[in-house]
């Protein structure tokens, strides 16, 4: 005798439930993120609390703001932005996009008006952040976050480390020295985990790979001639140059072609051949 699973659902007194969960189902909140430029009241305030000036390498025309969602360290969903260059701000979108579907934790994501650009002050709050127009640490020029090419992820789980190994070590934010210098095994945040993901996104230069300092919060996108190269094209022109680096690196892992046919999803227990991840990123950033 054929028995279907909505006889059954219907003796099990669940007719009514059943409309409810699909409703629920199709009507969840779908994860939120947006793109929109810089606004005036945004870049005065941007002005007024020293995070850019009229010297910075890029003006605020040139910048957007990201926003999306993301998972806290205690599984709530939560909203955070950052500023980048509006080139890449797609690719931005996108990566952070997939860290949400992947459950990494973010302690929060704010932009560094909250902190009066001060980096330190962001470090200290855990936060993850983009675009700060300023210098780089120790001089010589301007760092990559004044062109907003640049993310710290998780200051706490990923500390920056001066003169690591000797007498005048420093580690910022200074709690980090205490659980997390120690880089094995991988905890969650950690960025040991997530090199791939921004790998994927055209941030083909991590900061946990340098010898002095170590700045395992730090991605980058290339080359200063490359990133000057973006902020000197217009708009337009400059996300489509950046979108055929990001196409360059993934054709060079393989990426491209499972996309295009259809099997990405069916690698997806597949350990990461690392040692092609990290060539590819030497061979094809400029």
């Amino acid at each position: 005798m054929t028995d279907t699973i909505a006889s059954r659902l219907n003796r099990a007194g669940y007719r009514a439930a059943v409309p409810a969960l699909l409703a629920a189902l199709l009507f969840a909140p779908a994860a939120h993120a947006d793109i929109v430029p810089v606004s005036p009241a945004q870049c005065a305030a941007m002005k007024a609390r020293h995070v850019i000036t009229p010297a910075n390498p890029v003006p605020c025309s040139r910048l957007s703001t990201v926003s999306f969602d993301y998972t806290g360290f205690d599984g709530a969903t939560r909203s955070g932005s950052v500023v980048v260059l509006d080139a890449i701000a797609p690719q931005v979108e996108s990566l952070f996009g997939e860290l949400l579907l992947r459950s990494v934790p973010l302690a929060g994501a704010v932009p560094l008006e909250h902190f009066d650009g001060d980096d330190e002050k962001s470090m200290a709050a855990n936060n993850t952040s983009a675009f700060n127009g300023r210098p780089m640490t120790g001089g010589g020029g301007w760092s990559k976050h004044a062109y907003g090419v640049a993310i710290d992820i998780n200051p706490l789980q990923n500390p920056y480390v001066a003169k690591p190994g000797s007498a005048q070590q420093q580690v910022l934010p200074p709690q980090a020295a205490a659980s997390y210098l120690q880089r094995t095994p991988v905890r969650p945040g950690q960025a040991e985990d997530l090199v791939g993901v921004f790998y994927d996104h055209g941030f083909l230069v991590w900061g946990g790979n340098w010898k002095e300092p170590i700045d395992y919060q730090h991605f980058e996108i290339g080359s200063r001639a490359f990133v000057r190269k973006l902020a000197a094209l217009p708009r337009a022109q400059a996300r489509a140059e950046f979108e055929r680096y990001v196409a360059r690196y993934r054709s060079c892992t393989g990426k491209a072609a499972q996309a295009q046919n259809g099997d990405a999803d069916d690698d997806d227990d597949v350990p990461e051949d690392t040692a092609l991840r990290d060539s590819c990123a030497v061979r094809m950033r400029r």
